[in-house]
């Protein structure tokens, strides 16, 4: 414009600037709001919305109001030009950051509603936040009227040196993403490796797992080393399992009885001690003739890997109470050796009822 700058256009441009920056201020009352009775519903995806908007809205009354302060302004072309164009990358700025948390927001959240996906694995959340930030960034570039065809021709063509440089990186993360994909392992899954790692999966992100063990010490395994050892999951199919006490008896013990007594104990242990599955039907096999004891297997149901300590601890205790109770014996196997004169030593193997008996080698 070619007309000198006058009161007008001052008072004008004053007045949109306060009127942006009044529509800022109530739309983040409003959406203050709209928060609070967003977190009293089931579904936290409002939260993440309500709570972009309350970025998004404010920024974008201020722009335009900044812009109709421009407009009224007697602005030289180039002027104004400019700056709807800082105006425009600014309120494009705000969106992609906004979108950006919205969309990871979503994300994280439909992977928390369903099982069998990685709850808290943020690989997934980073991978869909680096999207929107580079869609908004290519965004800005066009709006400032920078070609983005020969930046993504470079990109493509040293792509493959990035590659080769980052190949472990990039290994990493194709199996991260391999790994959740498949529903192999999942935040919350305690593992077991052939190497000797084990312990709860505590996140898998766009690099390496976390695994806690039960020493509450964190150990870090890439990701690309975790897709190639064999892994056993506790955790899958399903969180219960089964665990074998190994027990046995002396030869004079009466089996029907100390079968009776065995399940007794299961059943109590079942029913009084936290992570015990009391509606595990108790099994006892019976399976060797051992030198000193017969031998036989308690198979018991635990809810969880880590409970399996907690309730052997309370089942052997428990058992070798009643044993004693009941009378019945758990020989300790002994080594005697037997000496004869002009000759070498021979070991014999014996158990405690030989030594009850009170025969002696010479």
């Amino acid at each position: 414009m070619d007309r000198a700058l006058t009161l007008d256009d001052l008072i004008l441009a004053g007045i949109a600037l306060a009127a942006g920056l009044l529509a800022a201020f109530l739309s983040r009352a409003v959406l203050r709001w709209l928060a609070k009775h967003a977190k009293r519903t089931r579904w936290s995806g409002d939260d993440v919305v309500v709570d972009a908007l309350r970025t998004v809205v404010p920024w974008a009354a201020i722009a335009g109001g900044a812009a109709a302060a421009a407009a009224v302004l007697p602005l030289t072309r180039t002027v104004q030009h400019h700056t709807n164009q800082c105006l425009q990358v600014l309120l494009i700025f705000a969106v992609t950051v906004s979108a950006a948390r919205v969309i990871a927001g979503l994300v994280q959240t439909v992977t928390q509603s369903r099982s069998g996906v990685a709850g808290s694995a943020t690989i997934f959340v980073n991978i869909t936040r680096v999207l929107v930030l580079a869609i908004g960034f290519l965004v800005v570039l066009q709006t400032l009227g920078i070609s983005i065809a020969p930046m993504l021709t470079a990109l493509g063509v040293g792509g493959l040196a990035v590659a080769l440089a980052l190949q472990d990186t990039l290994a990493n993360l194709f199996a991260g993403v391999h790994i959740l994909a498949s529903k192999t392992v999942q935040p919350g899954d305690y593992i077991r490796l052939t190497t000797g790692e084990e312990g709860y999966v505590v996140d898998i992100n766009w690099r390496q797992t976390t695994v806690r063990q039960l020493s509450n010490n964190l150990v870090v395994i890439p990701n690309g080393q975790l897709a190639k050892t064999n892994m056993t999951n506790f955790t899958r199919p399903e969180q219960r399992l089964t665990i074998l006490v190994q027990v046995g008896v002396s030869y004079d013990s009466d089996l029907d009885q100390v079968e009776r007594v065995t399940t007794e104990v299961i059943a109590e242990t079942m029913t009084e001690i936290t992570g015990a599955v009391p509606d595990h039907e108790p099994a006892i096999r019976f399976h060797t003739f051992g030198d000193s004891r017969i031998g036989f297997t308690v198979i018991l149901g635990v809810g969880e890997f880590s409970d399996q300590y907690r309730i052997k601890h309370e089942f052997i205790k428990r058992l070798h109470r009643r044993y004693r109770e009941e009378g019945i014996r758990i020989p300790a196997p002994t080594r005697t050796v037997a000496l004869q004169q002009g000759t070498v030593v021979i070991p014999q193997q014996r158990g405690a009822e030989d030594l009850a008996s009170g025969s002696v080698v010479d």
